[in-house]
């Protein structure tokens, strides 16, 4: 015999399991503006404030479609019905919900879809639910300052208002809440929401995009500015394509992917043109837009990693509802999946794009760091050569310069490695070498420079550019730095054995990618200077 039964979540554990969904800040407030604009929305008004006690608030305002009594306990719903339109920026009926207790205990929702209606309130509480164990959502009228707030910010029309409080998710305890620090904290959040916002809706707050209908945005009495992160008025497109790619599933992927070279800081129109553009590792990649909204990026998929060669290099790619399933969106419509076809279609596209991102860097670097670093390294030279036979050094046996193989004797034995045998640019360059690039983008790796142990040094890593060029009038420094890497180099050679040829690749590349994130936030050479 099959019993049917109807078996409700336990309210309290579920409330509270969906605080954990992963939304960060940005992303959660982007998506309860997803459904201003879902609703029609031609004006959005965010307030995030904090009062003295250290209690914060967010109230987001829009002049849409609102709704009515029903309308509203339906959008307050876990999994409401799906609007009209399949091209809603809402798309699972959970946006509102999840993304707004996953950083407060309260939240409230105020709208009439009629001028002359009044307004009505819809609550979730969480407390509330934590001591009635019910999923009672809370239905009542506003407050006069409510009401009060909504009439100066919308006027007599219709719309709707999404107010957190209790908010207990944004700052960390602060000995003194609503002191100086948790107010510095809380004015950078407000910071980074207004970039982020400017971002994501880049092409409703930008009155020149035909893409998108226009939208004014303001975030606490200031009105939001779009972000345009492809420069169009400055950067190459270099490759675009409007594709149709097979699917594995029998359907067929129609969307627009274009591909910008960004000029290099010191080739924009002007200084302010290259501060707009923001160039960067952490702003390489694909960005991804579905219907007109970025909801992904930038980065490249894990297609391949941000390397500094490819700083210069921004994707375009857009969809529309139609590729929701090929791509798997989540709740937070930030997790992209991609098909192996359009994996593959992606990856061929970005070849060119990816060999002129990288010519253009390379160009640059090279003008800026060649000339610089031709006597540089000179002094170590000498100072390595004068102290060589003191160190313990691999006996070369033979070499395969052909084949860049060479037989060495070490401390651990023969061995047989593939490494660079390269020969001196200059005289007395037979320890330490300068190069333009080095593959994997390493910071160095062992050589042999004319029957020499030595090591090749990439001119064009961050390291370099942000450590050593600074410091070149310090020849001591400069010294201390080649002779570490030198001797970190000579030290491989002499230790490595068949079986750890790999680890010691590996360290080299694990090492230099965290030189680079380490790096990254020091100033440009020039700059400090």
């Amino acid at each position: 015999m099959r019993e049917k039964m109807e078996l409700l979540p336990d309210p309290v554990r579920m409330v509270e399991g969906l605080r954990d969904t992963g939304y960060q800040f940005n992303t959660a407030v982007a998506d309860v503006i997803d459904n201003s604009i879902a609703a029609d929305a031609s004006f959005v008004d965010i307030a995030l404030e904090m009062d003295y006690r250290g209690n914060i608030t967010l109230a987001i305002y829009d002049d849409g479609i609102g709704m009515d009594r029903d309308e509203l306990i339906n959008a307050m719903k876990y999994g409401s019905k799906p609007r009209p339109s399949p091209a809603s920026l809402g798309k699972f009926g959970l946006g509102l919900k999840t993304a707004s207790t996953a950083f407060c205990r309260r939240l409230s929702v105020i709208s009439r879809n009629n001028a002359s209606a009044p307004l009505v309130r819809a609550t979730w509480d969480l407390d509330h639910i934590r001591d009635t164990n019910k999923w009672e959502l809370l239905i009542d009228d506003p407050t006069q300052e409510e009401i009060d707030s909504f009439q100066n910010i919308i006027g007599k029309n219709k719309g709707t208002l999404v107010l957190w409080q209790k908010v207990d998710r944004l700052l960390k305890n602060y000995a003194r809440t609503g002191g100086v620090a948790a107010k510095r904290a809380f004015n950078k959040i407000a910071e980074d929401l207004q970039t982020h916002l400017g971002m994501v809706f880049q092409r409703f707050l930008d009155p020149n995009d035909n893409r998108a209908r226009n939208v004014t945005m303001r975030l606490n009495g200031k009105q939001l500015q779009h972000w345009d992160p492809f420069c169009v008025q400055e950067s190459k497109i270099v490759s675009k394509e409007s594709p149709d790619v097979a699917l594995g599933n029998d359907t067929t992927a129609k969307f627009d992917i274009k591909a910008f070279v960004l000029p290099r800081k010191e080739e924009f129109s002007s200084e302010d043109a290259a501060k707009q553009a923001r160039i960067s590792n952490t702003n390489q990649g694909i960005f991804i837009y579905r219907e007109n909204r970025l909801i992904h990026g930038p980065d490249w998929l894990r297609m391949f990693s941000k390397e500094p060669h490819l700083s210069l290099l921004r994707v375009e790619f857009s969809f529309d509802h139609r590729l929701d399933e090929a791509f798997q969106i989540d709740i937070k419509k930030s997790q992209i999946i991609l098909d192996e076809a359009l994996y593959d279609f992606i990856l061929d596209f970005l070849t060119p794009p990816r060999r002129a991102a990288e010519e253009l860097y390379r160009k640059g670097r090279k003008v800026k760091t060649t000339d610089v670093s031709k006597t540089a390294h000179d002094s170590s030279n000498r100072n390595i050569g004068s102290k060589q036979r003191e160190i313990s050094q691999p006996e070369i046996q033979s070499i395969d310069q052909i084949n860049s193989e060479a037989e060495l004797i070490n401390s651990q034995g023969p061995v047989r490695l593939r490494l660079k045998i390269t020969t001196a640019s200059k005289p007395l360059e037979v320890h330490v070498q300068p190069v333009d690039s080095i593959d994997d983008g390493l910071l160095w790796e062992p050589c042999l420079i004319d029957g020499h142990c030595g090591v090749r040094i990439n001119t064009n890593h961050p390291y370099y550019e942000k450590v050593y060029l600074p410091n070149l009038a310090a020849g001591v420094t400069i010294q201390g730095m080649d002779a570490l890497l030198w001797g970190i180099s000579v030290a491989e050679l002499n230790c490595v054995r068949d079986d750890t040829k790999s680890s010691f690749a590996e360290l080299r590349y694990e090492v230099s990618r965290n030189l680079r994130k380490l790096v990254q936030d020091l100033p440009e050479a020039r700059e400090a200077e």
